[in-house]
């Protein structure tokens, strides 16, 4: 491998973090031997075509800088090559490097174990679900947690979480279940009455929330959780233990697994590491060992 690496900084990520963070997550590369490059865009196409270029040109690794959405834009410039993925995780979810194992909000302790990583055991691989032609490593959303995405993208007041929590109270007052057509492999189609079904290469989404607490990015399966039909009193009941993973244990809950998972609602948007898909139907894909990552 050669000893140049790319950093992949999305400045603004953290409300500023991104920039602070990527000093000592490059120092900590370069006390390691590596020489270090950074990439940078006006915005996320121009920052994604710098990334693919230095991907095409052969850098050792590209490590992002920022959080799950600067992840997931680096998946789409690594996935399918041999070029090692890092993170440096200074976003506000950060749930794929929670997935990974890697540090989160400190920096120099990422960079730390990305460099021990390249130089010592190697990267590893891990499946990534695939929409079309977008690629993505921790949860597919679709049903209440996508329209709370849809009107906390609306908001323009307040910023921050905060505007995500107002825009939960909305969508809990205006709850009403979903009727989904859910394909699982080469199973018949089913009609079921939901919430929200969630698609997980990962195990968590939202900061923290494993809404698929047992899904296992390297065993070639999606774990699908449903969460059917259900009062807003039971989803205010069941939803603090989503943060535990025990909300799988309720009844209103079930969990499948599949390698291909094709999903089709009216008025529901699809989400996956954050990041908006399009309105369903949608088919996702798992595609084993798609991406190697550098982390323990």
């Amino acid at each position: 491998m050669t000893s140049e690496i790319t950093l992949f900084v999305n400045p603004a990520a953290g409300r500023g973090r991104g920039a602070r963070a990527a000093r000592p997550a490059a120092s900590a590369l370069r006390a390691a031997g590596f020489r270090v490059r950074t990439v940078l865009g006006g915005n996320a196409q121009e920052a994604l075509t710098r990334a693919r270029r230095a991907v095409e040109a052969g850098t050792g690794a590209l490590v992002a800088v920022g959080g799950d959405g600067m992840a997931h834009l680096a998946l789409q410039a690594v996935a399918g090559t041999r070029t090692p993925l890092g993170l440096v995780a200074v976003g506000t979810g950060n749930d794929f490097a929670r997935t990974l194992g890697l540090p989160v909000r400190d920096p120099a302790a990422a960079g730390r174990v990305v460099a021990g990583v390249l130089k010592g055991a190697g990267p590893r691989d891990i499946d990534l679900g695939r929409v079309g032609g977008t690629w993505f490593g921790t949860v597919l959303a679709s049903g209440f947690d996508s329209r709370v995405n849809d009107r906390g993208n609306r908001m323009r007041w307040p910023g921050g979480r905060f505007r995500y929590d107002l825009a939960m109270l909305a969508e809990l007052a205006a709850l009403r279940p979903l009727r989904y057509r859910i394909t699982l492999d080469d199973g018949p189609a089913r009609e079921v009455e939901a919430t929200l079904v969630a698609v997980g290469n990962g195990s968590s989404y939202g900061g923290g929330m494993r809404i698929c607490a047992d899904a296992d990015p390297t065993d070639g399966l999606f774990d699908v959780t449903v969460v059917g039909a259900c009062s807003r009193t039971t989803l205010l009941r069941v939803f603090p233990r989503v943060y535990r993973g025990t909300h799988l244990n309720h009844p209103v809950v079930t969990v499948h697994r599949a390698a291909r998972v094709e999903l089709a609602a009216e008025g529901v948007t699809g989400y996956a590491d954050g990041e908006p898909l399009g309105p369903l139907p949608l088919t996702a894909r798992c595609v084993p060992a798609a991406v190697r990552v550098a982390a323990p």
